[in-house]
């Protein structure tokens, strides 16, 4: 066997060239996506960096909605909305469910009369091994459509140094520059902190696809519905949430209704801001059983980021672009809460467990 004939020197050259270009495309990538080469450009750090400012920076807890309780159960299908979604999840059956209620607040301390909007995420666990997870908010639409909208509004409700609260210049300037607010702010003006995460409804406020067995799409939201009712006001206990679930679960499991919304040709799928019209065809999909609860520091709820773009087959994100800002910034904030879990005083370093999906 002969040996190949050295190359020659312009070969070797252009060998060399072409591995520093390819290097050169990989850290101008990683460039771009660190936003190192772009700084003013909107990401998933600056936009969990900019939680942290305005809630401060608690170890070991979530960036946003830091205060919160695990919950477990099942849904229970009623096979309504096969025809519209090919997920294992809407066969007729149960689904075990690992859920988490939250307030949205930056600080788990906070009292729970601190944000009149109460939060729940849910994880439903399929039996062939998908998994769909949600996180749903107690209000029927969202503030702003766009990311760089929610970033700005963070900024413009950022603690003055010298009150220790938002500007309200500054947030009066962000309304005044953004009408699209109109509806949260037409909702906001009424409600009120609940007495109980069980009365509450969680809407998806994202748009997302259903896909039938043939292929075809269905733009939908949902809400879960609770069959428990009562709008009284939390009293003075600051953790007045967590003792009412865990007596209310100790009488028995708590329920709600998952009611699915059909999308009309021309409603919105991109813009969280707006409502469908009331008039839009809705299906009752199943139940939702709660049975029991755990503090979140220990439950199972704890170590599961609840990224809205987990989906099993048969389920898709729609053109919101809400949706993969959200994905992002709450990887962020997993890997920093997780990372931080593992040094805190009493805590061993294998009690964090890998997130899989």
């Amino acid at each position: 066997m002969h040996a190949p004939p050295p190359l020659s020197r312009r070969s070797v050259f252009l060998r060399f060239a072409l591995i520093a270009f390819v290097l050169l495309v990989i850290v101008l990538a990683f460039g771009y996506v660190g936003s190192w080469l772009a700084p003013q450009r909107l990401t998933a750090q600056r936009m969990v960096n900019q939680l942290q400012a305005n809630a401060g920076v608690f170890p070991g807890y979530r960036r946003n909605h830091a205060k919160g309780v695990c919950v477990a159960g099942y849904f229970d299908s009623n096979g309504q909305a096969q025809t519209y979604s090919v997920a294992q999840v809407f066969s007729p059956g149960r689904t075990p469910v690992v859920g988490r209620f939250a307030v949205p607040v930056g600080n788990p301390y906070a009292p729970d009369s601190s944000a009149p909007i109460r939060s729940l995420a849910l994880r439903f666990a399929q039996a062939n091994g998908q998994q769909w997870r949600t996180g749903m908010n107690s209000m029927p639409v969202f503030p702003v459509a766009t990311p760089q909208a929610f970033y700005e509004l963070l900024q413009a409700q950022q603690p003055d140094p010298s009150t220790g609260k938002p500007n309200p210049a500054k947030v009066g300037a962000f309304f005044a520059a953004h009408p699209e607010t109109a509806a949260f702010l037409a909702w906001v003006k009424t409600a009120k902190p609940s007495a109980s995460y069980v009365t509450n409804s969680y809407w998806s406020l994202n748009a997302f696809e259903f896909i039938d067995a043939n292929g075809e799409k269905h733009a939908v939201r949902w809400r879960m519905v609770p069959e428990a009712s009562g709008d009284a006001v939390g009293g003075s206990d600051a953790n007045y949430l967590d003792a009412d679930l865990a007596q209310r679960l100790a009488q028995g499991p708590q329920r709600w209704h998952l009611m699915v919304t059909l999308a009309n040709p021309g409603d919105p799928t991109d813009d969280a801001s707006k409502e469908w019209p009331s008039d839009r065809r809705e299906i009752d999909a199943g139940t939702l059983v709660l049975t029991s609860t755990q503090p979140q520091e220990s439950g199972e709820c704890r170590d599961i980021n609840y990224d809205p773009t987990v989906l099993p087959h048969g389920i898709e994100i729609s053109d919101d672009p809400l949706l993969p800002a959200r994905s992002a910034a709450y990887a962020t904030s997993y890997l920093r809460r997780t990372s931080e879990e593992a040094h805190l005083p009493g805590t061993a370093a294998a009690t964090t467990k890998p997130e899989t999906k």
